[in-house]
């Protein structure tokens, strides 16, 4: 029997599967350089002003968006703060790296508006370089409808975060109100701070209370420190000055 048609098969066939595993490498070389190929690593952008940011970005095939800016002491005006992703992370071309911009130290005086009608009190607030949260209307009898009650950050605060202040209006007496300025409850006693919660139509969660170490009696120079009453509210979720309304659910710590 000829053997030479059986090994001329064989050479064939070894032929054919070593091409078929040839062609499969190339195909995964292909890809893996074609989904590597499109990524990149975030450089590290903070301390850079905003446009070399943005040069440094679009080099890399990335796009750049500064999402807030706020008051750094340590951080020069125009220079980036913070980013997201970090530095060294892998993404995609055409990611979208989001970034804080430093307006320098807050040299601004936040101006008192309390008293005025809301869109005076915008232009005031826009005239010194501040920006203007959503307002929060207020039902009330007390003052004419549109008048500003309060504000957050209050007049010349210092150190503020960011150059946005949120205003508390007057609305008439007889409209739903959509929100609230949160009220510093810390000193009340807990009780008194769930009835005025109540009586605004916000909810409360069950307080939790904490032990406090009994504050030392004052020697020298050093004036004594009043202890803190079992009971008053030491700790507020949300802080205070922030906006709620019906849906948020306040927590309070008291001390034990």
């Amino acid at each position: 029997m000829n053997s030479r048609p059986i090994v001329s098969f064989f050479r064939v066939a070894s032929l054919l599967l070593l091409l078929v595993a040839v062609g499969l490498l190339a195909a995964i070389t292909t890809m893996h350089f074609a989904i590597h190929g499109a990524e990149v690593q975030v450089p590290s952008l903070k301390g850079m002003t905003v446009p070399d940011a943005r040069n440094v970005t679009a080099g890399l095939g990335l796009n750049l968006n500064v999402d807030n800016r706020y008051y750094s002491a340590d951080v020069a005006a125009g220079h980036i703060l913070t980013q997201s992703p970090a530095p060294g992370t892998e993404v995609r071309r055409e990611w979208q790296v989001r970034v804080s911009e430093s307006l320098g130290p807050q040299k601004v005086d936040v101006p008192d508006t309390v008293g005025q009608q809301e869109r005076v009190a915008d232009l005031q607030l826009r005239r010194v370089g501040l920006e203007v949260g959503p307002a929060v209307h207020l039902p009330t009898a007390s003052a004419a409808e549109g008048t500003v009650l309060a504000q957050d950050p209050p007049a010349h605060a210092q150190d503020i975060a960011q150059p946005t202040v949120s205003l508390l209006v007057a609305a008439p007496d007889d409209e739903a109100p959509d929100g609230y300025v949160m009220p510093n409850m810390v000193g009340l006693p807990v009780l008194t701070a769930e009835i005025a919660l109540t009586k605004a139509g916000i909810k409360s969660a069950t307080p939790t209370y904490q032990s406090v170490p009994i504050g030392q009696i004052g020697s020298g120079v050093a004036a004594p420190v009043a202890p803190i009453k079992p009971g008053s509210v030491i700790a507020q979720w949300p802080a205070a000055g922030t906006r709620v309304d019906q849906t948020t659910k306040v927590r309070l710590t008291a001390a034990k």
